[in-house]
This record gives C-alpha cells, sequence and structure tokens, in this order.
C-alpha cells in the first residue's frame, strides 16, 4: 500500500506531481504500508534521518539501485508511522487543528517516542503537551515510565504532580498494582520521588515561615523605634504625653507596649515575656544606625557588650544572632521597597 503524507501535498494534480517528486519511501513495520517522502524535508526535520538518508542515497547510488531509496520506521503501528511523516510535513504548526491534531490525539504516545529517537525536538514537545493535557490518574504511571524512557521532563513534572496530588486513586489503578507486582524497583523509585518532592514543600514551607518570622521582627523594630521616639496610645518617650490616635501598625505596637509596661513592672527573675523584652532590646541595639544618641532603653550599652565579644570572639552565639540580625535586616530592606513601591502605586493612581 503506497500513500502520500497529505499534510505535505494538496489533494488533486499537485498531489499527485508531489508525489512523483519524492526520491525516498518510507517504509513502516512489516513492509506494509509505503509513504512516497522528500529526502530534504525528512533530512530538515531530523539530523537522525539526515544522517540515515545520507548514507542510504550515497549506497543506492554506488550501487546503481533504480527506484526510490528506502527508509524503515519500525516499532509503532503503521498508522503512527504514517502520522509521524505527516508531522514532520506539517512542521511546528501541528498545534494549528486539522488532520495533524488528529494525528497528535490519536497517536501522541508512540509519535513522541520517534520524536526522541530521530530527534525532533518541536515535536517531542508538542507529544509532551498532548499527553500531559490527558493525563488521569489510571494512566499517569505508564506516563511516568514513559517520561523517563523518552527523556521528557515537561512531561515528568506534569506526572509526578498528579501523583502526589492524586496518589489514592493512583494506588487503586491497575497499573500500580503491576507495576507492584513486576517492577519493585520502579515502585521503590516513584516512592522516592514523592518522597523527596514531600520534603522539598515541608522545606519551602518551613523557609516561609522563617521569612515571616523575620519579617515580623522587622515589623516590631520598626514599631519599638516608633514608641521610643513619638509614642504610641499607651508608651512613650519621658516627657512626652501617649499619642491621641492609634498609628498605622497599631497591632503589633499595642503587643509591644503591653510588652514593654510589663517588662517595666515584672521583678521576677525568670520570667518569659521579659526574656523577649529582652531580646528585642538587644536586636533594636544591632540593627540601630544612630551612633550618638538613641532613645531606645539600654541601646548603648548593649552596643558596648556586642563590641566586648567581638573583641574577645566569644562563644558560637555570636554566629547565630549575627545571623539572625542579617536576616532582619534582609527583612527590613525588602519590607521598605514594598511599602514604597505600593506608596508610589497608590500616589499615581
Amino acid at each position: 500500500m503506497c500513500e502520500a503524507p497529505r499534510l505535505g501535498y494538496r489533494d488533486g494534480p499537485s498531489a499527485s506531481a508531489a508525489a512523483a517528486a519524492a526520491d525516498v519511501d518510507v517504509v513502516t513495520t512489516g513492509g506494509h504500508r509505503r509513504i512516497p517522502a522528500h529526502s530534504s524535508v525528512l533530512a530538515s526535520a531530523s539530523p537522525v534521518l539526515g544522517s540515515i538518508l545520507e548514507r542510504r542515497l550515497q549506497k543506492d547510488r554506488e550501487s546503481g539501485k533504480p527506484g526510490r531509496s528506502v527508509v524503515r520506521i519500525r516499532g509503532v503501528t503503521d498508522a503512527a508511522a504514517a502520522a509521524f511523516v505527516r508531522l514532520l510535513y506539517a512542521g511546528s504548526r501541528c498545534g494549528d487543528g486539522g488532520e495533524e491534531e488528529d494525528d497528535m490525539e490519536k497517536h501522541a504516545v508512540q509519535v513522541l517516542v520517534l520524536a526522541h529517537a530521530y530527534q525532533v525536538p518541536w515535536l517531542k514537545r508538542a507529544c509532551e503537551g498532548a499527553i500531559g493535557a490527558r493525563l488521569t490518574a489510571d494512566s499517569v504511571v505508564d506516563v511516568l515510565q514513559l517520561a523517563d524512557l523518552c527523556d521528557a521532563p515537561c512531561l515528568h513534572l506534569r506526572g509526578a504532580r498528579l501523583l502526589a496530588k492524586e496518589f489514592a486513586a493512583v494506588e487503586r489503578t491497575e497499573a500500580w498494582r503491576f507495576l507492584q507486582e513486576n517492577d519493585p524497583w520502579q515502585e521503590l523509585h516513584v516512592l522516592q520521588r514523592l518522597h523527596e518532592a514531600d520534603m522539598r514543600r515541608r522545606k519551602w514551607r518551613r523557609k516561609r515561615a522563617e521569612q515571616r518570622v523575620y519579617v515580623e521582627l522587622s515589623e516590631a523594630m520598626d514599631c519599638l523605634d516608633h514608641i521610643c521616639t513619638e509614642g504610641c496610645t499607651e508608651v512613650g518617650p519621658a516627657g512626652r504625653a501617649p499619642a491621641p490616635a492609634p498609628c498605622a501598625r497599631y497591632a503589633t505596637c499595642r503587643g509591644l507596649q503591653l510588652l514593654i509596661r510589663h517588662f517595666s513592672q515584672c521583678h521576677r527573675k525568670s520570667c518569659a515575656r521579659c526574656q523577649r523584652m529582652w531580646q528585642l532590646l538587644r536586636l533594636h541595639s544591632a540593627l540601630c544606625d544612630r551612633p550618638d544618641r538613641c532613645n531606645t532603653p539600654l541601646c548603648m550599652r548593649f552596643k558596648q557588650k556586642e563590641q566586648e565579644k567581638a573583641a574577645a570572639k566569644a562563644g558560637d552565639d555570636g554566629d547565630k544572632w549575627g545571623l539572625l540580625v542579617k536576616k532582619v535586616k534582609a527583612a527590613r530592606v525588602f519590607s521598605s521597597l514594598a511599602n514604597r513601591k505600593q506608596t508610589s502605586t497608590s500616589t499615581q493612581c
């Protein structure tokens, strides 16, 4: 059976002329179908086919063999091989609809294997998208194995996300039971990847939680500076009455004012709230950029102690504390930039 790649030619006389101008025949598995094609089109689409055609055409010329040269595509069905040739003729517009879209829908898995074997990257990406769009819990195990064999990272990522999201449904599928019974190493590999993905998510959440803590400490430093310099509704600098109206960050200022009032009245030696206030005052002194005078209590004393510790190179705590100070400084910078951008946007509006 002989046919022309329909996407390469039009119907009618031009199709016959194009088929007559073809210089190679693509023969499918078993030799049941011969597809006339142009070596220039196949070679430009695939470097592997180009190398095969170059050797084949040279061998046929040297032997004086009449007729078209033959290129065999094995390992897939005849329909899939024909679809592969048609998609090569369609080029990168194979997703524009029409017959090439039907070919992609029917033969995407086999065409992906051929696109990987013959190094056609644009067709490989199109097949990954077509398979990923129809991915389900029943097919995800087979698709993951296919993605590993064909080196398809985008398809593998989509499959891994679906597997992690719907693992309970995947465990009930026939493909997963078959994998457990016949390929325990692959099952272990899949479970390890799920564990690694879960560990990455936990690490990301932990980082986000740490970043929120640094932002909250940065906001607490701003509020402490505001309370000790300008004063808020309940606590203010010496000789100045409290502010009549709450500030913009009153939720944070309110808790900090209560902590300051408790700190000034508490006389217990081991008090968790007082220890928290000591740490906030120490953190303020590390972040304070006023070299001469600061209204925050104990700021200069903490600075002197830190300088003495730095000179004596005492303990490991300095390294941990220095890291905390750097993190809070970075959070303050990012917060100020975000507030500045938000203010400029609101002003333009």
